[in-house]
């Protein structure tokens, strides 16, 4: 683990040092004995306009292709040929023409009526694939018209030339026999056509390749009229990729572009990726031993089912999809499907069967014995009522019951007992279920899918500071239920019922047709219906003086919490989800436990380790601890993989060389989880939360810093550098607390604040290179 931290600690500064490149305007007069500026050598004449053009750019982001749907030939009987333009970023960040391309490949799909009665009624046909040209799944164009494929095999490519007199624009011919391959001779001109390109070979001004590929933003078009056209089978936009797995810094928010898929190192857009993964490359049989169908609709369906099918996956498929787990709930489609209803009114086999694995449609098995005759008949039973996938799957169910058991806090008041030592807390709530005051006698626990859960309630300290244990259940402290108001009471050590507190719930019960319904069992003894949380806004009292002013706790405050529950179920759809069989939908109800004065943590750090035969253990690694669990650390922990699997295999972890698994986003992208412009420092140099100490043990009043933890946390540093690093900017750290809670402001600021030259916006950007 030692490797892993100074791994970690030495990326860090290479990012802050490794962005500081800037546009250049390339090696004009490269070739020196051809003139000044080296183009043709003659008189120079040309000499002026090679000094407008780039030859490097610093940056993927930086460079740009172009082409138009009236610059390219791809069905008919017309001879090939296409132009497109290069530019690149030049000093001061102006777009100048890019000179130099040698290699570029071209990617060309159909999308056509499905006239047959198996699979999507659109398909996506590559031109290649349809004309039997199988080379790197796309055709190549370069200066000798030939061109060696990834396998190490010489093929015919398309010539590539380079305008002189206008240095960026480029063309490409066909010079073999017949027509080029990405030409589809019977294709139908009316059929939309996506182009995309790729350019190779393009490095930076030290002559280093740039690392990410460099694409053209796809461009879909009728080639009849040359008219821009919109794919009806997008149902998913690249926006909704980007919500679990980043953005590539540097691009226009009209061009955004996926930064963090590891397959082939990242295609950055979803009409990519069917440039290959469409149905004539699913049918080669060189994949039938893959273990999973890699037509897209398909792949990508059992790819994000991986950890839930994972015993149905075979071959490559569980190797590489196996521990995937999807952080939303897998039945909540419109997590991905954002563009369109085509994923509920398009039902057929491909689809179905990607998620259902262990589904036969060949023969009937888990499907009721049904076979059916087609794909043609899905919809028969599929196409509408409650077998529609947005119905079976419960589509938006959890959005549709978020106010389905509402508690409405209304008083909590403390009055004394016969012991003096003991008062009691008395708390009433409106409580109202589907909408209506709840009946009198109701069974609250016949609706609860766990019966644990009840009202969450703790002290406040005049700075919002959060101390729990005043918590009471729904059901055994429960006093009455009349007219719709709950009454529950229980007596607690008098010292701790004075002054501000606060009253959430955390309740979660079972919904079925947007209804909260009485849950039921299976054979299994699991509950059939989905759980969904209770509605309990965080109220406020004083148990001392009512009439005191408010004091709210720094969860609830905008100012001083700097991530939202948008930010979260972005990725996440539901908190509720996340929790498992928790009533939380809000950080008010995560406070209770995960707050700076719970100093306890129950996860050791763990990381697997796989030896030569492929089998995984896991290893503690003794030397990382963690005593405290404020919801900035257990967040920082679980997402950066310093987790332990005594629980279950936990989705995101670390290996043994330190590399992260199961993150879907950029692993340094602050705001994936931030909100976007948040200051993460007070003015201080403390957290914006205003956090100034965390203890870190339930028996002692022992404390450390928040600033290191809160870098610690992700970063898990533990080496005796990293902690001296910490302790000399004034930090008091894990192993070696201290016994106030009145510590200093760490200095980490004055070089980390955003802003600063190693700030945490610099040293952690986002740029997925």
């Amino acid at each position: 683990m030692r490797k892993y931290n100074k791994t970690l600690l030495t990326a860090a500064f290479i990012a802050a040092f490794g962005l500081a490149g800037c546009g250049s305007d390339g090696s004009d007069g490269a070739d020196g004995a051809d003139g000044v500026n080296g183009v043709d050598g003659t008189d120079g004449s040309d000499g002026a306009n090679a000094t407008l053009s780039v030859t490097t750019v610093e940056d993927a982001a930086e460079f740009t292709l172009t082409i138009a749907p009236t610059d390219i030939v791809v069905v008919g009987t017309d001879d090939f040929s296409f132009t497109f333009t290069a530019t690149g970023e030049g000093t001061g960040g102006a777009t100048m023409p890019f000179s130099g391309l040698e290699k570029v490949q071209l990617y060309v799909t159909s999308q056509s009526e499905n006239t047959t009665d198996t699979g999507a009624p659109n398909i996506w046909t590559s031109h290649i694939y349809a004309n039997d040209f199988v080379s790197d799944n796309a055709m190549y164009c370069t200066l000798t018209g030939t061109v060696t494929t990834r396998a190490g095999v010489e093929v015919e490519a398309c010539t590539l030339v380079e305008d002189t007199a206008n240095p960026g624009t480029y063309t490409g011919t066909w010079e073999h026999d017949g027509n080029a391959p990405t030409v589809l001779t019977d294709g139908d001109a009316n059929d939309l056509v996506r182009v995309m390109l790729r350019a190779y070979n393009v490095v930076d001004a030290d002559g280093t390749s740039i690392s990410d590929k460099l694409l053209s933003t796809p461009i879909d078009f009728i080639p009849a009229t040359g008219e821009l056209a919109v794919s009806e089978k997008d149902s998913v936009s690249n926006a909704a990729c980007i919500k679990c797995h980043s953005s590539l810094d540097g691009y226009a928010d009209t061009d955004m572009r996926i930064a963090n898929i590891d397959a082939h190192h990242n295609y950055q857009k979803v009409e990519n990726c069917v440039a290959c993964h469409n149905p004539a490359m699913a049918a080669d049989e060189d994949y039938a031993d893959f273990g999973y169908n890699i037509s897209f609709n398909a792949m990508i369906h059992t790819l994000h089912a991986g950890e839930h099918i994972a015993d149905s996956l075979t071959g490559e498929a569980a190797e590489l999809f196996g521990e995937i787990a999807f952080p939303s709930a897998l039945n909540e489609c419109t997590t991905c499907h954002d563009n369109g209803t085509q994923w509920n009114d398009n039902v057929y086999e491909e689809a179905c069967v990607s998620c259902h694995v262990d589904v036969d449609l060949d023969t009937g098995e888990n499907h009721n014995g049904i076979v059916p005759s087609s794909d043609a008949v899905c919809s028969g039973c599929h196409g509408a009522g409650s077998l529609s996938p947005v119905e079976a799957h419960k589509v938006g169910l959890r959005d549709n019951v978020a106010e389905g058991l509402v508690f409405d806090f209304t008083s909590a008041v403390a009055t004394a007992t016969a012991d003096p030592l003991v008062s009691t807390l008395t708390v009433t709530a409106n409580v109202t279920l589907n909408g209506a005051a709840m009946p009198d006698g109701t069974d609250l626990s016949a609706y609860m899918t766990s019966t644990s859960r009840g009202f969450l309630i703790g002290n406040l300290s005049e700075d919002g500071a959060v101390t729990r244990g005043l918590g009471m259940s729904v059901l055994t402290d429960a006093v009455s239920l009349s007219g719709g108001v709950l009454t529950v009471a229980a007596d607690f050590d008098a010292s701790r019922l004075v002054g501000p507190i606060y009253v959430t719930a955390e309740v979660q019960v079972c919904a079925e047709n947007d209804m909260i319904v009485m849950c039921t069992t299976d054979d299994d003894g699991n509950i059939e219906q989905l759980g969904v949380a209770n509605s309990a806004p965080v109220k406020y009292f004083n148990l001392t003086d009512a009439d005191a002013a408010e004091v709210i706790s720094r969860f609830d405050d905008p100012a001083r919490i700097t991530v939202t529950e948008a930010k979260c179920n972005s990725c996440h759809g539901s908190l509720t989800y996340v929790k498992g069989t928790h009533g939380v939908t809000e950080f008010t109800q995560c406070m209770d436990c995960h707050n700076e004065n719970t100093g306890s943590s129950g996860h050791p750090v763990q990381y697997k380790s796989v030896d030569a035969d492929g089998n995984a253990t896991w290893v503690t690694a003794d030397d990382i601890t963690f005593s405290q669990r404020d919801l900035f650390a257990v967040s920082h922990r679980f997402h950066s993989g310093l987790w332990d699997a005594t629980r279950g295999d936990p989705a995101i972890y670390r290996d043994e060389s330190g590399e992260l698994h199961g993150y879907p986003a950029v692993e340094t992208n602050c705001t994936e989880c931030h909100n976007d412009g948040e200051s993460l420092f007070a003015d201080d140099g403390g957290l914006t939360s205003g956090k100034r100490a965390i203890k870190v043990s339930t028996t002692e009043e022992l404390y450390i810093s928040p600033v290191a933890e809160a870098c610690r946390s992700c970063h898990a540093h533990s080496d005796a550098a990293a902690l001296a690093h910490f302790k000399s900017n004034g930090a008091t750290v894990e192993g070696t607390p201290d016994t106030t809670a009145d510590l200093p402001v760490e200095s980490c600021a004055t070089c980390h604040a955003e802003g600063k030259t190693y700030g945490i916006d610099t040293v952690h950007s986002s740029v997925a290179h």
